[in-house]
């Protein structure tokens, strides 16, 4: 009897620990604004049982890489774009289930006020990963600065015409804050910027439009993709108190709701 109660205890025992290992869900973030946003989804999924851990990343490759060799369970940082063309690079089979919010690329200086006030030879930096390299050159061709050739991952190399001969320079998004003491403006993702302490609204130059098609998504495996806990993320992230945060305390910042 003491053996088949004991049976019966190590039945009861695995599968319930088996299932708390899976309401945990992991979820790499880039700091800002991503970082915050998790949180608030971190209170809504806790309703329905599952425990966000929120895994902090500085860098636009490694929350793929993680994604793709299941150190994570989804990711939140990039823009649909982006995340085709690392899948066609590294042939990892992540989708975007869900999209949260619109961060617009923005010039900007601590040389200048005006875009007409850059001068012959003036140099700009840029995100070096291809599509926000191709999304910041599109910028400054819609801002009339330069002419670019038509497609879609186009680099300085693909430039046509460039009247005031500027010096494009592909550096590390994450690093193009700190290079404004050096250059005369650079293009910035919005989050970067916000770490900087720059306001997009206030402080950019020139700014995307609210109808950037770069919206920011919430990706996870292909597999997982109809899984219950991924539902209960991309509610969550859909849900009107993410919404209602991202209209109080993001839109002031230049970031607005993609849902």
């Amino acid at each position: 009897m003491k053996k088949i109660a004991l049976a019966l205890l190590v039945a009861l025992i695995i599968p319930a620990a088996a299932f708390a290992a899976g309401k945990e869900i992991k979820v790499g973030v880039t700091p800002f604004p991503h970082k915050d946003l998790m949180n608030v989804v971190k209170e809504l999924v806790a309703k329905d049982g599952y425990d966000l851990k929120i895994v902090e990343f500085t860098d636009y490759v490694t929350p793929n890489t993680a994604l793709a060799e299941k150190a994570l369970d989804a990711n939140f940082f990039q823009h649909i774009p982006y995340l085709e063309n690392t899948n066609k690079e590294r042939g990892y089979d992540l989708v975007w289930v869900a999209k949260i919010h619109i961060e617009p690329l923005g010039l900007y200086s601590k040389k200048i006020k005006k875009i007409d006030e850059l001068k012959n030879g003036a140099q700009i930096a840029i995100p070096n990963d291809a599509t926000n390299c191709a999304r910041a050159l599109r910028l400054l061709e819609k801002s009339g600065l330069i002419k670019v050739k038509a497609g879609e991952l186009v680099t300085a190399k693909d430039i046509t015409e460039n009247p005031k001969n500027l010096k494009i320079r592909e550096l590390d998004a994450a690093q193009l804050p700190r290079t404004l003491q050096d250059v005369e403006a650079a293009v910035i993702n919005t989050n970067f910027a916000g770490e900087a302490g720059l306001i997009p609204a206030k402080d950019a130059i020139v700014i995307e439009g609210k109808d950037s098609p770069y919206a920011n998504v919430l990706v996870v495996r292909g597999a997982d993709k109809d899984s219950p806990a991924v539902k209960a993320l991309v509610k969550a992230s859909n849900s009107k108190e993410v919404k209602d945060y991202i209209n109080k305390n993001l839109v002031p910042k230049g970031i607005v709701p993609a849902f």
